[in-house]
C-alpha cells in the first residue's frame, strides 16, 4: 500500500464467487483506465508445503485451514443458488470419470523417445546466410552507436510490432550512450519508453510480449546491472521454447553496453559474456564494428529467439587509440548477417603460413583491437577472427584456422577463470590437438573481485596491446 498508484484490494481465496466478481470488476476497470492493481487473496495450505514431510509432524494449523476449504464452501454456495444434491453429484461423478480416464491414459503412454530430449533448444531461423550490401557506395564511415540506432531506427519503421525500452531509451535522453536518440520523437512514447530501473521487470516481460507477438528490443543500462534480469532471463526467457515442445519461443532482443571504458569503475565495467553465453536457449552476439553490429542487430530481430547483444562502451565513439576500426560504412537497410558465422578481420601472408612462421588470435569486442595494434610487430604473420557471435559458435573457421597456423591466442576482457574463454580453449585444444606445435595462450583480465575505478588500477587489470604483444611473443618463440 506504499507505492503509489497500485490499488489494492482483499478477497477470500476460498470464496469462488467473490474471488471471481472481484476478478471481473479489476480486469474491467485495468481495460478501461489503464492502471494496475495489487489483489491480495489469502487462501489456507490443506496439504503439504513439501511432499518430503508429512504435514502432521511439524502443521500445528491444520484443523483452522481445513475449516476453510473452499470445496465445501462452493458446493454449498451452489446448494444455496438453486442447484439440486443429484446435478451437483453427477458433475462430481462426471469430473470424477474424466480424470481417472486422462491419468490411466497418461499411465499407460509411451515413454518418450530419447531423441527427444534434443528437440526445441532453438527455433528455425530464417537468417541462414550473409545478405545485402555492406559498404554501400557514396558513404562516409559511421560510429558504431550510430550504426546501432540506424538499424533499430529502420525496425521500428518497418515493423510495427516492435518495441524498444529500458532505462533512459525513452524521452528526449534516448538512452545515456545516445543509442536510442530521437527514436521516442519519431515513433511516440507507445512504443520508445523508459523503464524503471527494474531490470527483472525489463528482460521478464518479454515473455509476455512475446506471446502477444510483440517484438521487445528492450535494454540494460549496463551490463553491470543485468543481475537482477538474471533469474527471468534462465528461467523464463531461455526455456520458453524448451518447456513448451516448440510453441512459445520468447522472441526478443537484451541490448547490453558492457566493458571497461573510462573508468567506470566496479559498477559500470563489468563483462558478463561467461554467464550469459552458459544459458542455454539464448543466442549472444558481440560486435566490434558498426557493420557488424547493424547486420546482427537486424538477424536478431528475424530470428525467433532471444539474443542477447553485447556491445562495448568503448567501441561506441572509436575514441579510444586503435579502435578506429569500429567506425565503418553503415550497411544498407536489408543486410543481415547469420549467427555463428565469425569474420576474419586479418589474413597472415601465405608464405608465413607455409613456412610456419605465423599465429591466429581468436578473439572478439575490444580484444579485435588490441590483437591489431600488437600484431603490427609480426607484419603478415597473424591472422585475426572476430567471432562476432559467442552463441552459436563458428567451430568450423575456428578449427580450420586453428589447424593452419597451429599456434593459438585467445583473446578477452573478462577474467580468465572459469571462463568463456578458457573453455574456448579447451574447447580447441580437444578438437585441434594433432595440430598443435604450442599451447594455446589466453589472455584476459586479472582474477579480482571488481574493476577499480582508478584509472591507473583499471589499465593494470584489464588488457591491452602491449599484453597481448607479449603472449603473442611467447607463442613465436615457443
Amino acid at each position: 500500500q506504499g507505492f503509489k498508484g497500485i490499488e489494492v484490494r482483499q478477497v477470500e481465496g476460498n470464496d469462488f464467487q467473490a474471488c471471481y466478481s472481484e476478478l471481473e470488476d479489476i480486469l474491467e476497470t485495468i481495460r478501461k483506465e489503464r492502471r494496475p492493481f495489487l489483489l491480495h487473496v489469502p487462501v489456507p495450505l490443506l496439504g503439504h508445503h513439501t511432499s518430503g514431510v508429512r504435514r502432521e509432524w511439524y502443521r500445528d494449523d491444520l484443523e483452522e485451514h481445513q475449516k476453510r476449504d473452499p470445496l465445501p464452501k462452493f458446493h454449498s454456495s451452489l446448494l444455496a443458488d438453486g442447484f439440486t444434491a443429484e446435478e451437483l453429484e453427477a458433475i462430481r461423478l462426471e469430473t470424477r470419470a474424466l480424470v481417472d480416464k486422462e491419468y490411466e491414459e497418461a499411465l499407460n503412454a509411451a515413454d518418450p523417445d530419447p531423441a527427444d530430449l534434443f528437440k526445441f533448444d532453438y527455433a528455425p531461423t530464417p537468417i541462414t546466410e550473409e545478405k545485402g550490401i555492406r559498404e554501400p557506395e557514396g558513404k562516409e564511415p559511421t560510429l558504431m552507436v550510430d550504426s546501432a540506432l540506424f538499424a533499430v531506427q529502420e525496425i521500428l519503421a518497418k515493423h510495427p510490432e516492435a518495441l524498444l525500452y529500458g532505462q533512459d531509451v525513452g524521452g528526449r535522453l534516448g538512452g545515456v550512450f545516445r543509442e536510442a536518440a530521437t527514436l521516442a520523437q519519431k515513433f511516440g512514447d507507445d512504443r520508445v519508453f523508459n523503464t524503471p530501473i527494474q531490470e527483472a521487470f525489463i528482460v521478464g516481460s518479454t515473455v509476455g510480449l512475446s506471446c502477444l507477438g510483440l517484438k521487445p528490443i528492450v535494454e540494460v543500462q549496463f551490463a553491470d546491472y543485468i543481475w537482477p534480469g538474471l533469474n527471468q532471463l534462465f528461467t523464463e526467457v531461455s526455456r520458453s521454447y524448451y518447456l513448451s515442445n516448440g510453441k512459445w519461443p520468447v522472441s526478443s532482443i537484451l541490448r547490453v553496453p558492457i566493458g571497461a571504458y573510462g573508468s567506470g569503475g566496479p559498477y559500470h565495467s563489468s563483462s558478463v559474456e561467461s554467464i550469459v553465453s552458459n544459458i542455454s536457449g539464448i543466442k549472444v552476439a558481440y560486435p566490434s564494428t558498426g557493420a557488424d553490429l547493424k547486420g546482427l542487430m537486424k538477424s536478431a530481430f528475424y530470428d525467433p529467439n532471444p539474443v542477447v547483444m553485447l556491445e562495448h562502451k568503448g567501441l561506441y565513439w572509436s575514441k579510444i587509440k586503435g579502435t578506429e576500426g569500429a567506425k565503418t560504412i553503415e550497411p544498407d537497410e536489408d543486410y543481415v548477417i547469420p549467427f555463428g558465422k565469425g569474420r576474419v578481420v586479418q589474413k597472415a601472408t601465405s608464405a608465413k603460413v607455409e613456412s610456419g612462421d605465423s599465429i591466429c588470435v581468436i578473439t572478439y569486442g575490444m580484444g579485435v583491437y588490441w590483437s591489431l595494434s600488437a600484431s603490427e610487430a609480426y607484419p603478415g604473420q597473424v591472422e585475426i577472427i572476430d567471432l562476432r557471435t559467442l552463441v552459436p559458435l563458428d567451430e568450423e573457421l575456428i578449427v580450420e584456422t586453428v589447424k593452419r597456423h597451429s599456434r593459438c591466442l585467445i583473446v578477452t576482457e573478462e577474467k580468465l577463470e572459469n571462463s568463456f574463454a578458457m573453455a574456448l580453449a579447451g574447447k580447441i585444444q580437444r578438437l585441434c590437438f594433432e595440430y598443435l606445435d604450442a599451447p594455446i595462450e589466453v589472455i584476459g583480465s586479472q582474477n579480482m573481485p571488481a574493476i577499480p575505478l582508478n584509472s591507473t588500477l583499471e589499465a593494470e587489470m584489464i588488457p591491452n596491446a602491449e599484453k597481448v604483444k607479449a603472449k603473442m611473443d611467447a607463442l613465436f618463440a615457443y
